[in-house]
């Protein structure tokens, strides 16, 4: 055999065994040809329904079930390949772009199948329902305050992605496609001479829309936010800001709370007299920390609901609010103020009241149950510097365990007092 043969021979093998690695590359599980998806379909008999919906996915109609799932073992429930949160990136790695400055809370989440059938659909892109009903079938709250809208906004109407997009957003927050005012100049136009008079004159183009208007719709003309504050609802717009044929015709007259001290005299004599403060007050944003300066839907033209606002700096109660199995109903209902004075207060904690008893007492009666002594007067065994009061057992915001309170009560709260009787 000549040199030339046996090399040819070489390459020949060398060749053949590509093809083989190529091919077991391709069907890692050595199934026959013509088995794909047949295969499972066998066991799967209810599936083939599933085949016969318009929209599949492309691993579904190519019959790669391995794809997805291992038909072997695996680690994950259903048999998947991979981590549930992380195996639809595995193919779908650029659905959140980098630096994306807002992103769905599902994607975070990985949880692809709160919105996408993995397998077959009836809707395009495997969605679960079609249009805004699968949007607003967790955005509960925005869905009531559509249906009760007088003013309906277009956009809204023909569906949720006119606006923002599904999964994140490159450029603004909320999901929008583009932040806002540009999103809103895209249809209305702000060179009209009828726009110029609705805004008094005043130069808000490039304004944020979204602190007068809501975009979603509402009960009054022009889509004004619910609640408006006064100046603004009666167009005294130069109550608070320079002359609209100003140069810097939007700032304010008075910077922080000395602007609003005009109106809110009292209120605020009556806050900066307590011992102590609440930081947001005080700071160089003041009042605009916690409130709209033009509209609102929340009473005293709050920001947002208080289990929100108070929550995007007390992270820490809200997440141990979100993990208690037995939940403080005022926490959980976002009366906050229930509780705390939202400006100022002479007791710890911004509290109502000095005394804790008399705190909780405003809703418990705990004087027509059997209760443990309770009083400055009881002192508390574990701390001589301390009497007994509500929080000595139970949590203020919730708990792991019934009744709020901080241990076990049938094995280890009292035994932490009560040494004797411990087991």
């Amino acid at each position: 055999m000549t040199l030339r043969t046996r090399t040819a021979l070489v390459l020949l093998a060398i060749v053949s065994l590509g093809a083989v690695s190529m091919s077991y590359s391709q069907d890692k599980y050595r199934l026959k040809p013509g088995a794909k998806g047949k295969v499972c379909v066998n066991c799967h008999v209810a599936f083939k329904d599933k085949l016969k919906l318009p929209f599949l996915h492309t691993p579904v109609r190519k019959g790669e079930c391995s794809d997805c799932h291992n038909p072997h073992t695996s680690s994950h429930g259903k048999l998947l390949a991979g981590d549930v949160k992380k195996i639809c990136f595995s193919c779908h790695e650029g659905i959140v772009p980098e630096k994306a400055q807002s992103v769905h809370k599902v994607v975070v989440e990985g949880n692809c199948v709160k919105c996408h059938d993995p397998h077959a659909a009836k809707n395009k892109n495997n969605l679960l329902l079609s249009g805004n009903e699968l949007c607003l079938g967790c955005h509960g709250r925005i869905a009531k305050q559509i249906a009760a809208n007088r003013i309906k906004h277009s956009p809204v109407e023909k569906g949720c992605l006119n606006c923002h997009t599904p999964h994140a957003s490159p450029d603004a927050r909320a999901l929008l496609k583009k932040d806002v005012p540009g999103i809103c100049v895209a249809c209305h136009k702000t060179d009209s001479p009828s726009f110029g008079k609705q805004h008094m004159g005043y130069p808000v183009a490039k304004s944020r829309c979204d602190s007068c208007h809501d975009p979603h719709g509402s009960e009054s003309r022009g889509m004004f936010r619910g609640k408006g504050h006064q100046p603004v609802v009666n167009k005294m717009c130069a109550q608070c800001h320079l002359d609209s044929a100003s140069p810097d015709a939007l700032k304010t007259k008075k910077a922080g709370y000395e602007l609003c001290r005009g109106c809110h005299n009292t209120m605020m004599n009556d806050a900066f007299g307590r011992n102590r403060m609440h930081w947001p007050v005080l700071d160089r944003n003041s009042c605009g920390n916690c409130h709209f300066p033009h509209a609102s839907r929340e009473d005293a033209l709050l920001k947002g609901p208080q289990t929100a606002l108070c929550g995007s700096c007390h992270k820490d109660t809200m997440e141990k609010q979100e993990k208690s199995l037995v939940k403080h109903a005022p926490v959980q209902e976002g009366s906050c103020t229930k509780c705390h004075r939202p400006h100022s207060s002479n007791n710890v904690f911004l509290m109502d009241n000095a005394s804790t008893i008399d705190v909780c007492g405003a809703c418990h009666d705990w004087q027509k149950h059997s209760t443990h002594p309770i009083g400055e007067k009881v002192i508390d065994k574990r701390n001589r510097n301390l009497g007994m009061d509500c929080e000595s057992c139970h949590s203020n915001h919730g708990s792991e365990h019934k009744r709020f309170v901080h241990y076990d009560i049938k094995m280890d709260l009292c035994v932490q007092c009560h040494e004797q009787y411990r087991r």
